[in-house]
């Protein structure tokens, strides 16, 4: 079979006669020793199996997902958009592009020109005194003039700082993506585990009432009941671990919408193994050119090599003109104008010492992209590897390891029947097949959110 079909509907309804006979031969003393029925065929038409990946076949869901009404689930998609508009890192990274953006003006302007004003002669404010040719009002407008090409560079350095913080906006946009896909695909895990195993519970203590019903009529024994509550036992252990983390799903995802941890959220939409046939050597690829962190590296390189230009011209002289007022009482005003220039001679202790600080500020700046390279090659490998190694136990679990264990269980029940089996073989199988599908969904959650961690990466979408 391409698909599995649920085990639940001939379990159950093995279960049920098997209990039917069993109430039989309580109120028959002299009726033969109750038998298990003849098991259904696993042929039996089963629902429509979800859409998988290449070569993958999605066991259907234990619980029919289709049932509930769309209002009731909450989409992958509602959940992105969400975060997009309301998470605060998104917004803080918005905030800071938009400030650095505004520093490029400001880097390009001038020095503010200086006006000053005063007089020479009485105490009293602008009073000056008649007959001495010393005595003035005056009024001086002075600008510093930075040596040609340093404004520009200032300019660059700053339009790179910006650029780089556009793709630090766009990294943490990604991120924040990534982290929502990876909760929902958990929260989504938990919810069909939950489902799966309250059944097992459920099939379980109806297997467990059995047992003891066996056993008070002299049918069975008492190893059976016993290994029954403890499997009962197990499932309870499990339920309670899978709520806590239902629970944490459901807290991380209203902590990247930002609104309160104890928002109840929708059930999850079912989730279609995405169709990924990417190679390892594509997403390097895809990566490399990408990657927003490896841009921003990038734009932080070109800034440290303008800075290192910058710290050169440092040598070079700034100017300074000055244009001077003199009103005189009893003679003509005076007209003055001033040139300056600075002379770098602490070039030793400042210049230089600065040329080497950017220096090295661009050696590191080239260190932090080769970093950042190596992290994304091995966050690629890594998350690839879980990917197609969750694909490959998926199709595993889907064409080998589901169909194998429902047919042993089958098996088994119909053994049981003629007592072949006794009642311990037939629980294991009953706890295998339940316990696989679980796993089919971990697998599925697995190889989701490995593909989730890869998209920031790439700037792909390779999920749904």
């Amino acid at each position: 079979m391409n698909s599995l079909s649920k085990p639940y509907p001939w379990i159950v309804a093995g279960i049920l006669l098997l209990c039917a006979g069993l109430s039989g031969a309580q109120t028959n003393a002299g009726d033969s020793e109750t038998s298990l029925p003849p098991t259904p065929s696993a042929s039996l038409p089963s629902e429509p199996a979800q859409a998988g990946p290449a070569g993958v076949s999605s066991p259907t869901a234990p619980v029919d997902a289709e049932q509930a009404t769309a209002d009731s689930q909450v989409t992958l998609q509602q959940l992105v958009e969400t975060a997009l508009a309301r998470n605060p890192a998104i917004k803080r990274a918005a905030e800071r592009f938009e400030a650095q953006r505004a520093r490029a003006p400001q880097a390009r302007s001038l020095p503010d020109p200086m006006v000053s004003g005063g007089w020479m002669g009485n105490i009293t404010p602008f009073s000056v005194q008649h007959g001495d040719p010393s005595s003035y009002r005056g009024l001086t407008v002075s600008q510093d003039l930075p040596f040609p090409g340093k404004l520009g560079l200032r300019g660059k350095i700053a339009d790179r700082e910006a650029e780089a913080g556009r793709w630090e906006y766009e990294q943490t946009r990604r991120q924040v993506v990534s982290e929502v896909k990876a909760a929902y695909y958990a929260y989504y895990y938990d919810t069909m585990a939950l489902e799966i195993t309250e059944k097992n519970k459920d099939l379980l203590q109806k297997l467990e009432n059995i047992a003891e019903a066996r056993y008070r009529v002299g049918k069975g024994i008492q190893q059976d009941v016993l290994r029954a509550q403890v499997e009962v036992a197990r499932i309870d252990q499990k339920l309670i671990v899978l709520r806590q983390e239902e629970h944490t799903a459901q807290a991380r995802l209203n902590t990247l919408l930002y609104q309160d941890p104890e928002s109840p959220l929708p059930p999850p939409a079912p989730v279609k193994p995405a169709d990924f046939h990417d190679s390892l050597e594509d997403l390097y690829a895809m990566a490399h050119q990408n990657d927003s962190g490896l841009e921003r590296d990038r734009r932080m390189i070109e800034s440290s090599q303008d800075s290192v230009k910058l710290a050169q011209k440092a040598y070079d002289p700034n100017f300074s003109v000055a244009y001077t007022y003199q009103q005189r009482p009893d003679m003509a005003d005076m007209h003055g104008v001033m040139v300056g220039i600075n002379i770098p001679v602490f070039f030793r202790s400042k210049q230089r010492e600065g040329v080497i600080e950017a220096s090295h500020d661009l050696n590191a700046a080239n260190r932090d992209f080769d970093d950042r390279l190596t992290a994304v090659n091995f966050e690629i490998k890594q998350q690839y590897l879980a990917a197609t190694a969750s694909r490959d136990l998926m199709n595993l679990y889907a064409k080998a390891i589901v169909p194998q264990s429902s047919l042993a269980l089958e098996s088994s029940m119909s053994a049981y029947e003629v007592g072949k089996v006794d009642f311990l073989s037939m629980l294991d199988n009953f706890v295998y097949v339940l316990d696989y599908e679980v796993g089919y969904y971990q697998e599925l959650s697995n190889y989701e959110t490995a593909l989730a961690r890869i998209e920031p990466l790439v700037n792909t979408d390779l999920t749904e």
